[in-house]
């Protein structure tokens, strides 16, 4: 049996780091790190170079991040929200994740591949951002290649540790690899459960822009609050009047009418966080704005700008 496995290893073994590498960085729920490391620890077992797996590994993750760079260029903000809809960990659509590529830019996506929900993202927010072709690729090889190393290094370490428990499942049979699904099915719920007590938090009523509209025309308009970092904000403008979220302590005194949160990401994800921060803290009427800043910009309304001063200083 074990031979069997080291020869469909030997044979096919690239082939299967190879998908499952470009499913996983493809956004499909299949953990890669597992086959790397068994691939690894079976080639040091049968003397082999362990090059090949991180090369094809490398391959595969750049060849999945490019589609999803290729798809952000061409479709941007409606690829965010398709990642969120499809993703099993919702957190990589906050605000925060966006920040640290708005922080750092490209360099980011060097260590995006450790960070969970950043790389599916990151990725996209570098087409969306219009990063060049050459760089994207520099910078995200070299995550590839840090991300591909890490795993199969493990492997090289603890290969008589893998081989051992490749033995014991081996010995156990069916049982063996019923324990091997029920890992990949515990898994894969854990991710669906958390998706759906993060969006449980993000239920709650949402305000138009042609009802902001009204609000705002009104003489004892809504505080309007942007929740985006100062970069995002500089970078494409806010809606008029709006307040950056680090100023709401301070006019917390005078906000007795209704409060409006708005974002630039898919489910108003971080608006909506807010918003319950803040009826926590005793604020009466809060909603977030449905489909936030881009709906707003959809609606050809007017931005205000950071002043030329500001950006470039």
């Amino acid at each position: 049996m074990m031979e069997a496995l080291n020869a469909l290893l030997s044979t096919y073994g690239l082939w299967l780091v190879f998908a499952v590498v470009l499913l996983d960085q493809g956004g499909i729920p299949v953990p890669a790190w597992p086959p790397l490391v068994v691939a690894s620890a079976q080639a040091v077992g049968r003397q082999d170079a362990v090059w090949p797996i991180l090369l094809v590994a490398t391959l595969a993750a750049v060849m999945a991040d490019t589609l999803w760079y290729l798809a952000g260029r061409r479709h941007g903000a409606h690829m965010l929200r398709l990642i969120c809809r499809i993703s099993l960990s919702p957190d990589s659509c906050v605000s925060s994740t966006r920040a640290t590529y708005a922080k750092w830019g490209p360099p980011s996506l060097v260590l995006a591949k450790f960070i969970p929900g950043f790389a599916a993202v990151g990725t996209t927010l570098a087409g969306h951002q219009r990063t060049p072709l050459r760089r994207f690729v520099a910078y995200d090889g070299t995550g590839a290649v840090l991300w591909a190393g890490a795993a199969i290094a493990t492997g090289v370490v603890f290969h008589d540790a893998v081989n051992e428990a490749l033995l014991t499942l081996e010995s156990l049979g069916r049982v063996g690899i019923g324990v091997v699904l029920v890992a990949l099915a515990v898994f894969v719920a854990r991710k669906y459960w958390k998706r759906r007590l993060f969006l449980r938090e993000l239920r709650m009523e949402r305000i138009s822009v042609p009802e902001l509209q009204a609000l705002m025309d009104k003489p004892d308009g809504p505080l309007l609050i942007d929740v985006r970092s100062d970069i995002e904000r500089d970078a494409t403008g806010w809606i008029p009047g709006a307040v950056h979220a680090a100023r709401v302590a301070e006019l917390a005194a005078n906000a007795t009418g209704e409060v409006v949160v708005y974002c630039d990401c898919p489910n108003e994800a971080s608006a909506a966080r807010v918003a319950s921060q803040l009826k926590q803290l005793g604020f009466a009427r809060v909603r977030p704005l449905a489909g936030g800043l881009e709906a707003w910009r959809a609606h050809g309304l007017p931005m205000e700008a950071a002043p030329e001063r500001s950006r470039h200083a």
